[in-house]
């Protein structure tokens, strides 16, 4: 019983203080997550991450079709499953990688961009809302998110954040994360066409 009551006496900024010391281990150990993208006229689709360090790799998945991407910082790999087909290029800024890297950044940094509400907690869960901060010099980062962490973990259970129509939903995070799940294997794709546009 003295356990449960420290439980439910600590403060949004504790739990946040919490959280951010187990999203620190996202950079040693890796993390994986799935994405939703809501897009008003596209419709849903969903993308499994993987991330450790600079590597990372996302399995999409719309509307039936299915491609998978890597990237190590220096080249991006995306295989179109429908096609057979892969197409290799110098690393870019891609919306999909950048969407959920840059929410991740705003989980970790939410205690100081953001003014933090909770609205509701159940036995398993905080229920936070974060309104921007007018302090918050940060012109890309969302107005408003709405972020749910475990009380078991800590970590974030998932994060919702709508900006100009666009719903992006953070769900399904876990720590560990090995260098085989981030890195292109070239011998399983032997078959597919190549597109190499790097030259």
């Amino acid at each position: 019983m003295f356990a449960a009551s420290v439980l439910l006496a600590q403060t949004p900024e504790e739990i946040i203080a919490k959280m951010n010391q187990e999203a620190d281990r996202f950079d040693t150990e890796g993390v994986s997550m799935v994405m939703d993208m809501k897009i008003p006229l596209l419709g849903t689709y969903s993308i499994q991450m993987f991330m450790l360090g600079e590597k990372s790799k996302g399995i999409v998945n719309l509307e039936g079709d299915r491609s998978i991407i890597w990237s190590d910082g220096i080249t991006d790999w995306d295989y179109d499953a429908s096609k057979n087909e892969l197409t290799i290029k110098y690393a870019d800024s891609s919306a999909k990688t950048d969407n959920a890297n840059d929410n991740v950044k705003a989980i970790k940094n939410v205690a100081e961009g953001y003014d933090v509400v909770l609205k509701k907690e159940t036995s398993e869960a905080w229920y936070f809302l974060c309104k921007k901060s007018r302090y918050n010099p940060n012109k890309d980062d969302p107005k408003r998110m709405e972020l749910v962490v475990s009380k078991s973990t800590f970590l974030p259970i998932s994060t919702s954040i709508k900006e100009k129509g666009v719903t992006v939903t953070l769900r399904d995070f876990a720590i560990g994360v090995t260098e085989e799940e981030v890195t292109f294997d070239p011998a399983k794709y032997a078959h597919a066409k190549i597109i190499d546009t790097r030259f």
